[in-house]
């Protein structure tokens, strides 16, 4: 049986203020791209930070790597690929590749990992919460 995988496509063009000296997008910028991407990952598949608070939960983020494979410029059009990893952890775990919309060429791939925090006690939820099982369920992810 083949996995199911969730993903989204954000498109994203880079503004002055986001490049440097070098006139390239600035390598502290590229964590706006990837929550960008988190973004319209949640909005289009109902995971979105809101819904995810108004279910008692925050997801901080905990681990991020990020590798640059080519820069990108101001102006540029790329296109950031979001992709959710499933895992039986309570965690979320997404990989990302950014794309330059004209070529097509890989220019960063990512990762990141965000863990369940109880909005009321503020402690590390160990499990999964119901709510993440049913949201998995609910998109033919196996459990």
């Amino acid at each position: 049986m083949e996995k199911k995988v969730l993903t989204s496509e954000t498109k994203v063009r880079p503004r002055f203020s986001e490049i440097d000296a070098m006139t390239i997008v600035w390598h502290g910028n590229y964590v706006k791209f990837l929550e960008d991407g988190r973004e319209d990952f949640g909005i289009k598949y109902g995971l979105d930070y809101m819904s995810v608070y108004e279910a008692g939960y925050m997801t901080p983020l905990v681990k991020m790597n990020i590798e640059y494979k080519a820069p990108v410029f101001y102006g540029q059009e790329i296109t950031v690929e979001t992709a959710f990893i499933n895992s039986p952890a309570a965690k979320i775990v997404f990989e990302y590749k950014i794309f330059c919309v004209k070529t097509g060429n890989i220019l960063t791939t990512a990762t990141t990992q965000q863990v369940f925090i109880n909005a009321e006690t503020r402690e590390l939820e160990l499990t999964p919460p119901p709510f993440f099982i049913e949201w998995k369920k609910n998109n033919g992810l196996e459990i």
